[in-house]
């Protein structure tokens, strides 16, 4: 676990009130459950005067939400960086999760594991993990993936505003359509290119 040291002050419930979404704070590591004896960089989900009740939101820069009740002696607090406070431990990013999603032709067990091991040796085998593994049979067929907007316009012509995603209809459990954008999944059609040539 890569932390550094950072002097930094703990704030009242009436002083966090007075922060802003660009304040930079400091809030319990704690992620999923799974408690940290250290703190993480964060920033308010909404204004500190927003909040009602004394209890804030706050997100961490690794991604989690961490609910707030500054006053409250038994928790960790909402700290803030200041030259006259004390010594906390903060949690430092340390690199980057990358969620793979890999097609193998003709795969088999021993060609992912063959992958695998070419991963650990251009990585290092302590930084490579598999966190989980899922072998899914690809058929072989294409697909036409667009996207389109959710909601149609009135009087629209007969040209549909539309952008081609992807042609292998696996992918498509591991995306998301755009806000306000939903799936249309035909089948793929080769373009051809009908130009009359000399």
């Amino acid at each position: 676990m890569n932390t550094e040291k950072v002097t930094a002050r703990r704030l009242t419930a009436e002083e966090v009130s007075e922060l802003g979404l660009q304040d930079g704070i400091f809030v319990s590591a704690e992620m999923d459950g799974l408690p940290l004896d250290c703190y993480a960089p964060a920033f308010l989900t909404e204004p500190g005067k927003s909040f009602e009740g004394g209890s804030f939101t706050a997100k961490t820069s690794f991604g989690q939400e961490i609910h707030v009740l500054p006053d409250n002696a038994e928790e960790r607090g909402i700290w803030i960086a200041d030259k006259a406070g004390e010594e906390i431990e903060v949690l430092q990013s340390a690199g980057v999760l990358l969620n793979l999603a890999l097609f193998v032709p003709n795969g088999n067990m021993e060609s992912l594991d063959s992958l695998y091991a070419a991963a650990r040796d251009a990585f290092g085998a302590g930084i490579v993990q598999r966190w989980s593994e899922e072998v899914v049979a690809v058929p072989d067929v294409k697909v036409d993936l667009f996207e389109e907007p959710a909601r149609g316009r009135k009087n629209a012509s007969s040209q549909r505003d539309r952008r081609a995603l992807d042609i292998y209809p696996t992918r498509v459990r591991f995306l998301e359509p755009s806000d306000g954008w939903k799936f249309i999944v035909e089948p793929h059609k080769e373009v051809v290119d009908d130009t009359p040539t000399i």
